[in-house]
C-alpha cells in the first residue's frame, strides 16, 4: 500500500511517523498516540506528526470563519441566564 502512494523506499521509521500522522488526521487525539506509539512524553508523540499543508490551510480556514462569526454584530439577543427566584 505505501508504494502504491509514492513511497519508493519506505524505511520502518518512516512507516512510524507516516502511520502516527494518519492516525492524527483521523482524529485520534495526541494521548492515545503517544500510548500507541509508546513514547514516554507528548512532545515526542509531538515530533511524528507531519500534517499536509492542506490540513494546515483548513485549520487556519476555520480559525477565521468561527473569529468571523464572533465579531459579527449578533442579530439574535445573547444568551440567557437562568437566576433563582427569590423567597420573600
Amino acid at each position: 500500500m505505501v508504494t502504491k502512494l509514492g513511497y519508493e523506499h519506505p524505511r520502518r521509521h518512516d512507516l512510524r511517523h507516516t502511520g502516527l500522522t494518519w492516525f492524527a488526521d483521523a482524529g485520534v487525539q495526541v494521548h492515545v498516540l503517544r500510548r500507541i506509539a509508546g513514547h514516554g512524553s507528548l512532545t515526542t508523540t509531538q515530533r511524528y506528526l507531519h500534517p499536509d499543508v492542506h490540513k494546515i490551510t483548513a485549520a487556519g480556514a476555520a480559525l477565521s470563519a468561527h473569529l468571523s462569526v464572533l465579531r459579527a454584530p449578533r442579530s439574535l439577543p445573547g444568551p440567557i441566564v437562568m437566576t433563582r427566584a427569590r423567597s420573600t
